[in-house]
């Protein structure tokens, strides 16, 4: 999975950085969406089970999925589903395609909608008016979808939604901030989807946020949303956009305020059923498994890790330091795993990176000299920011080789401009589209003493 494993793994504190390696690509294995969907749903005898609750299909059954995980749940489900499957289509990232029989692909813009998504979400639609009271509408979510699903409310321009999507990202809100804007000016997020779908909706649902909340996942396409119009302009406020945003948002969330324009899902629809079929919390879960394979004690720190990259990366780093240096919270040696999300707020000129790539290069100068050591930050989607990298690694090593580079790693930090530090030490870890979004995880390893390599320990594969 991870393609340049080589060279990352050719100087330095070797060791280290191999047991973090491994336990990144088994946990992003682990996590492969098309694996949990075989694992969690069944087709048995005209009926469909979904943990543990039955659902018999006796009219036609369709699918639309978006996200980055879109194509491999869709192909899990033909496989289980086959010629019972009427039709449907998928709207994920562009380089996220697979072939499919049953269902068709749709390519689309992410982190920024384009015209396909559009495109994409007019198919989906036209899917799910076809759907009558005996149908079933099987709706794929994952991370990603906010994007890669999009219908602006009349009124609203597709240059003017990106616009708002663009502010917001650069404005270091978390995502269920930005989905509360989000939903808001859309005609399918926020419930708004399945708002007229007649027949049974079953909802099969992976996770890219912190706190698994499913209205926020993909901007709750299939799941009533508790927040308002005053909500999505109280978020705008809050980061200086209100007076930035294009005049139609402006004037459609302020008519929203007075009622003159529809809400989001507030009821619980009763044909609707929502499923969640994985987290970051089960992807933790997955490295400390290996952990324990490789024979290395592990603790899973958090699961709901958010801040600014760059002080999360120095907090992470205080940790390890604290452990190389006096063995507490936890004797050496020890894993230390993280999931979650950080944020990376951008302020005039910037360079290029991704959270995962910020928060390794902020804690490079923390744990510069303890020999054993290395953090490793991974977006589980393979895809850091907008850069080719999934994230990036540092050991004792890396801080002494940026200086020696005659690179400022705080200067590159402070400009947002972490892909290229990396990218000048070899820290950058590259894997392509993993197929899978469950985000962040990050690993820290304390050796504190000479280990035996990986390639010398058996391997246990899960």
């Amino acid at each position: 999975m991870i393609k340049n494993k080589e060279e990352l793994l050719s100087s330095g504190d070797v060791e280290a950085k191999e047991i973090a390696v491994e336990i990144v690509e088994q946990a992003i294995r682990r996590a492969s969406p098309y694996e949990i969907v075989k694992g969690r749903v069944r087709f048995d005898d005209r009926c469909l089970l979904v943990e543990g609750k039955r659902f018999e299909l006796r009219g036609k059954v369709y699918v639309v999925g978006v996200g980055k995980a879109a194509c491999p749940m869709a192909k899990a489900l033909e496989e289980l589903l086959g010629e019972k499957i009427s039709g449907g289509v998928v709207v994920t990232k562009y380089g996220y395609k697979l072939p499919l029989r049953k269902v068709e692909v749709v390519e689309a813009g992410h982190p920024v909608p384009d015209e396909n998504s559009l495109k994409g979400t007019e198919k989906a639609l036209e899917i799910a008016r076809k759907v009558r009271e005996k149908d079933t509408l099987i709706v794929l979510v994952s991370g990603g979808g906010s994007s890669l699903f999009t219908m602006p409310e009349d009124g609203i321009e597709l240059e003017d939604k990106v616009r708002v999507n663009e502010l917001l990202l650069k404005s270091g809100a978390k995502i269920h901030e930005m989905n509360a804007v989000r939903k808001h000016i859309s005609k399918v997020k926020g419930g708004k989807f399945v708002k007229g779908v007649r027949g049974r909706v079953v909802s099969l649902i992976i996770s890219d946020v912190v706190g698994d909340s499913l209205e926020t996942i993909a901007s709750g396409i299939t799941v009533r949303d508790p927040t308002t119009f005053h909500d999505a302009y109280k978020v705008l406020k809050l980061y200086s956009l209100w007076e930035r945003i294009p005049e139609s948002v402006r004037n459609h969330i302020a008519l929203g305020m007075k009622g003159l324009k529809e809400e989001t899902l507030k009821e619980r629809l009763e044909n609707v059923h929502n499923f969640l079929l994985c987290s970051s919390k089960k992807v933790c879960e997955f490295a400390l498994e290996r952990c324990k394979q490789l024979g290395y004690p592990a603790n899973i720190v958090t699961t709901s890790l958010e801040g600014e990259a760059r002080h999360v990366g120095k907090v992470i780093a205080s940790v390890v330091q604290e452990i190389w240096k006096n063995d507490r919270p936890f004797e050496k040696p020890v894993v230390l795993i993280f999931g979650g999300e950080t944020t990376v707020t951008m302020e005039g000129a910037h360079g290029k990176g991704g959270p995962n790539q910020e928060l390794v290069l902020a804690s490079a100068s923390k744990i510069s000299g303890l020999r054993g050591c290395c953090i490793v930050s991974v977006d589980t989607d393979g895809t850091d920011g907008p850069t080719e990298a999934a994230g990036g690694v540092v050991d004792s090593y890396s801080f002494e080789l940026l200086r020696s580079k005659g690179i400022d790693a705080e200067e590159h930090i402070k400009c947002h401009n972490s892909f290229e530090a990396l990218k000048a030490i070899g820290g950058l870890i590259l894997t392509g589209p993993t197929m899978t979004n469950v985000n962040s995880l990050t690993i820290a390893v304390i050796l504190g003493r000479v280990q035996k390599s990986l390639e010398k320990r058996p391997v246990v594969h899960p």
